[in-house]
């Protein structure tokens, strides 16, 4: 009878470690997003300046954001929304025409 609860123990271990996982799991792919730290609005004032590194540096402080994608004409982007990304795009002659998080 010992040896019969013993084995039956050994046999419950790996399933208790599988739901451990599932756990884990779980909480990986937890289904609520993450607060988005970008906010647009500041970034509005800086459409018609140049598109330049000490913009986009400024750009990035302005809008307490993490990430900076410029967008030059023409060019094809994603259309992921991305927390904490802030997405400037630019005209021909180098001058921001739109500031948008995403």
């Amino acid at each position: 009878m010992a040896q019969a609860k013993r084995i039956m123990k050994a046999a419950a271990l790996p399933l208790l470690g599988l739901g451990a996982l599932g756990a884990c799991a779980t909480s990986a792919a937890d289904p609520r997003p993450a607060a988005d730290t970008c906010r647009a609005g500041p970034g509005q004032a800086f459409i018609g300046q140049t598109a330049s590194s000490d913009t986009g540096a400024a750009l990035l402080a302005a809008t307490r954001t993490r990430e900076l994608r410029w967008v030059a004409p023409g060019m094809m982007v994603t259309m992921d929304y991305r927390f904490g990304r802030l997405t400037v795009a630019y005209d021909g002659a180098m001058r921001i025409v739109s500031v948008s998080c995403g």
